[in-house]
């Protein structure tokens, strides 16, 4: 017959498995709302990236976003414009960098995904 420390220690045991169970995560791609193609940016001012948050999974395998300048879809990895926030807001401010003028900018959002937004100008002042 079992003894009731065996018994207990059992179920101990099997919860703790049960805890240690990876947990399903999903990749969560927003699409970048803002900015879009026509826009036009100038150097030194202040815009609102925006993305979609509808139809988030759950669980997100990386929420924390980071937000880079792409120049005909070559990343700027080393010059983040906005780092450490919530993927689930839909949305950081973020400086505009003082580059060349050019028409081939876009916008990369990291969380878990990398998804870029339409190409647009940014104007050097």
């Amino acid at each position: 017959m079992i003894s009731f420390t065996t018994f207990i220690l059992t179920l101990l045991t099997l919860f703790s498995l049960s805890l240690s169970a990876p947990m399903r995560r999903d990749v969560f791609v927003p699409p970048i709302m803002y900015p879009h193609a026509d826009v036009v940016w100038i150097a030194g001012h202040h815009h609102n990236v925006t993305w979609e948050t509808d139809g988030a999974p759950v669980n997100i395998t990386n929420g924390i976003g980071r937000v880079y300048l792409a120049n005909n879809s070559i990343i700027d990895l080393d010059h983040p414009l906005a780092t450490g926030f919530n993927i689930l807001d839909g949305r950081v401010t973020i400086q505009v960098p003082s580059v060349a003028t050019g028409r081939n900018y876009s916008l990369v959002l990291f969380g878990d995904s990398g998804n870029y937004s339409p190409q647009f100008t940014i104007i050097s002042l």
